[in-house]
């Protein structure tokens, strides 16, 4: 199993995470802001085999493809805000369950940090150019970090007044193709707050009361064998 680092984003500033010549299953840096949420509100077109999930709050998106159609995510648009596919296939799940990436596609490179500023995307790889698939796994399931669906700033966004209050950020969007039939991921990116320590005073009195009655239960049962009798000597 895997050991996740739940990082506040003001440490994100000393991250660097340099790509890797080929991607993991789950192509993602293990990081999560754990003062946001992103919430996936909805997903066109609809297919029985086909699932979708956020994984870790806000860090990963995970697609499942137990259908008879192709499944194909598209990488970053220059209009992140809205529907688009000119970011070009980024990856895809076969119907055999066969789990592949493209090569050329920048989003491959981006993946690899929680930061795309410090990604490393060669010249080779744009969004027009010809696909380079490879295949990484069998197992119909693939998982990756989106840049889409989680705050890419370092503080605190200045939409958020209260930072202990819930606070929507942004909507965002995840083109993806079903088949032939284009479509999208949609959510919202929500500010979740920075919770002030609590002292958990409940569990500590209930814990307290077991312990009593442990102690009492012990003492009882001592009281009812009564005294031991001595050993008899050999």
């Amino acid at each position: 199993m895997r050991t996740r680092r739940l990082l506040p984003a003001a440490l994100l500033a000393a991250l660097i995470l340099a790509p890797v010549a080929r991607a993991a299953i789950s192509q993602t840096p293990d990081v999560t802001d754990t003062r946001f949420s992103s919430v996936l509100l909805g997903v066109h077109p609809v297919l029985a085999g086909v699932s979708w999930k956020v994984i870790d709050r806000n860090d990963e998106l995970a697609l499942i493809n137990h259908s008879s159609q192709t499944v194909t995510i598209y990488g970053y648009s220059a209009s992140p805000a809205t529907v688009a596919y000119d970011g070009g296939q980024y990856a895809r799940i076969l119907p055999d369950g066969t789990v592949q990436v493209n090569e050329n596609s920048p989003a491959y490179y981006l993946n690899q940090s929680f930061l795309a500023q410090t990604a490393n995307v060669p010249a080779s790889a744009t969004a027009t150019a010809p696909p380079n698939w490879v295949t990484l796994a069998r197992t119909a399931q693939f998982t990756w970090h989106d840049h889409r669906i989680h705050y890419t700033g370092l503080g605190t966004p200045a939409v958020v007044t209260d930072v202990h209050r819930r606070t929507y950020i942004f909507d965002w969007y995840v083109p993806i193709q079903v088949g032939v039939t284009r479509g999208f991921l949609h959510g919202k990116l929500y500010w979740i707050g920075e919770r002030s320590f609590s002292f958990p005073i409940g569990a500590i009195i209930a814990l307290i009361v077991i312990v009593i009655a442990a102690g009492a239960f012990v003492y009882v049962v001592r009281r009812r064998r009564g005294p031991r009798a001595p050993r008899e000597a050999w």
